[in-house]
């Protein structure tokens, strides 16, 4: 299957929110993706940061759902979802270790139509396959401070470049740095790449191959002593190749990281600090 992966991706991405009660919301981002069961059944699944929900108090998000019309138009039709039980248990499968979340939906259909397959997202050899590095240019898409590009609902594009070297593999370095802005709100936005490698094959006399996958989601902004840095943090998509594995199987085994500090200063860009009016 072959996509035109910024354009599906700016229909499968999603804004999430909570009203807060006070005349505001809290405010993240969510992407979808669909799998494909044993028994040839497609599920569609909500992936974000798993502190965008933990920071939502209540029981039920809401997810911005968009409507095409037939005169070419779009509406916003953000509908309820619910994240925690009526004991405030939470329903969705978060990762162990990482700021991972996923939760099974049931999707207007022209959704679960665009949501990625499971297989865009990287995997373990995928960064050194194409030789991504240092100074590649990747997309990053969102609802930073909760604003929408537009009426319709749909995310901002953005673009920065990847700012740390190594980037992989995953077990050891399970984050990596990307150039651009970042706002809260950002927070569990997908990281993607999307056209030709900027690096040549391993065959120089071949042509560059064209790069369609999803890198990770966006996790972090970088700030030191009460400063940003216009600097994002990106979790490894294997984080959530392994979150999804979760939900079928919670004992499913998962990457034990290598011990690194944390980046000093990194703080989370979180769907609390979105706070925005309804």
């Amino acid at each position: 299957m072959v996509l035109d992966l910024s354009v599906q991706m700016m229909q499968a991405t999603v804004q999430l929110e909570q009203p807060l009660g006070n005349g505001t919301r809290t405010v993240g981002t969510g992407f979808l993706i669909s799998e494909v069961t044993p028994d040839g059944k497609t599920h569609t699944i909500l992936v974000t940061a798993n502190h965008v929900f933990d920071k939502m108090p209540g029981t039920d998000a809401r997810v911005g759902y968009r409507i095409a019309n037939s005169d070419g138009s779009w509406s916003y039709s953000p509908q309820p979802l619910r994240i925690r039980d009526a004991a405030g248990k939470a329903l969705w499968t978060h990762h162990p270790s990482r700021d991972v979340a996923a939760i099974s939906i049931t999707a207007p259909a022209a959704f679960a139509k665009a949501a990625i397959p499971e297989d865009y997202l990287a995997a373990d050899d995928t960064f050194s396959k194409y030789q991504v590095g240092a100074g590649d240019e990747m997309m990053a898409l969102g609802f930073p401070r909760g604003l929408a590009a537009n009426a319709a609902g749909f995310p901002i594009l953005r673009a920065g470049k990847v700012a740390s070297y190594p980037i992989a593999p995953a077990k050891i370095f399970p984050t990596f740095l990307l150039d651009f802005a970042v706002f809260p709100g950002n927070s569990g936005g997908p990281v993607f790449m999307s056209g030709p490698a900027r690096r040549a094959s391993a065959d120089p006399a071949l042509p560059r191959p064209d790069v369609e996958f999803i890198a990770g989601l966006l996790t972090q902004q970088v700030e030191l002593n009460s400063e940003r840095l216009d600097i994002g943090i990106v979790t490894n998509a294997k984080f959530i190749r392994e979150t999804l594995a979760l939900i079928k199987d919670p004992e499913a085994p998962t990457t034990e990281v290598a011990s690194q500090a944390d980046m000093s200063g990194a703080k989370a860009a979180s769907a609390e600090e979105a706070a925005s009016p309804e």
